[in-house]
């Protein structure tokens, strides 16, 4: 039979003496995302993004852990997924299975993820100005940026 090991006095997180309570829940601070940037052109950004998106699940990340935006025309499979309507496209990201596709000025309806891809594919400097702060606060751990680098220098 082992003793059992005094208890101390004092109180402990502000209950009786020697009764441990959990901390108060509190937010963790919010790390900003690692950013990388990887070259494309216009053309060429939808492409590198999904190449990129291949890389990631390759290597383990989960397909729900992703988020595609785009800037200019909308992503062949967010075309394909709201042809069977805004429901069912917004259900979709409810459901976080699968990687998500959605044009970069729809991005504040978007959940955050882990990844967030951002497909510099057209659309006017503007438009992507404003999405990079937009798709930035969606990724909570990574965004990559699928762009022409001089353009986004200027943009940054």
């Amino acid at each position: 039979h082992q003793p059992m090991p005094a208890r101390s006095a004092a109180p402990v997180s502000g209950g009786r003496p020697g009764v441990r309570r959990p901390a108060p829940a509190t937010a963790a601070p919010r790390t900003k995302p690692e950013i990388d940037i990887v070259a494309a052109t216009d053309e060429t950004a939808v492409q590198v993004a999904d190449e990129t998106v291949d890389s990631l699940l390759e290597n383990g990340c989960p397909p729900g852990d992703v988020l595609v935006l785009t800037t200019g025309a909308e992503h062949p499979w967010a075309e394909h997924e709201l042809s069977f309507g805004e429901d069912a496209y917004w259900r979709q990201q409810a459901e976080a299975d699968d990687v998500f596709y959605a044009h970069a000025s729809v991005a504040h309806r978007t959940t955050r993820r882990r990844v967030v891809i951002l497909a510099v594919n057209g659309g006017s400097d503007e438009q992507a100005r404003q999405a990079l702060p937009s798709a930035l606060a969606r990724a909570e751990q990574r965004l990559i940026v699928c762009g022409d680098r001089e353009r986004l220098r200027t943009l940054l």
